[in-house]
């Protein structure tokens, strides 16, 4: 175990285990060079983040091949404890019913409504995390 400045760093692994076991995170893009976070239901499928969207900045960065990050993250005020995870990589709009037929688990239904039919992929090129130790 790696610790840094009182924080344990999480392997590749253990991020990858943390973001299976939730459903809710932020995204965070650059629009007008400027960072914006959105907050999205996704589900991490065979090593990527898969997530909803409708028209507009998520789905642009998607189209684009925008560098994205995606992060979540868990906090107990009570023990004192908790952990982040953050991965980066190209996102990318699934487009093809085959790709979107082969999603495991597929991306959750999104938690508000609106139009939000447009499936995005995230295939980290690299995922970090700290736990308080």
């Amino acid at each position: 175990m790696l610790i840094d400045d009182g924080l344990e760093l999480l392997t590749e692994e253990q991020c990858g285990d943390l973001l299976a076991s939730q459903s809710f995170g932020r995204v965070g893009v650059t629009v007008g060079g400027l960072p914006v976070i959105m907050p999205v239901n996704y589900a991490f499928d065979d090593g990527t983040v898969v997530f909803r969207s409708g028209p507009g900045t998520k789905l642009r960065a998607a189209s684009s091949g925008a560098i994205i990050a995606f992060e979540i993250d868990n906090w107990d005020p009570a023990q004192g404890t908790g952990w982040s995870v953050l991965a980066v990589g190209r996102a990318e709009e699934i487009a093809d019913a085959s790709e979107l037929e082969a999603l495991h688990g597929g991306a959750p239904d999104p938690a508000v409504e609106g139009d939000r039919t447009h499936y995005v992929r995230l295939r980290p090129e690299m995922m970090t995390g700290r736990r308080i130790a």
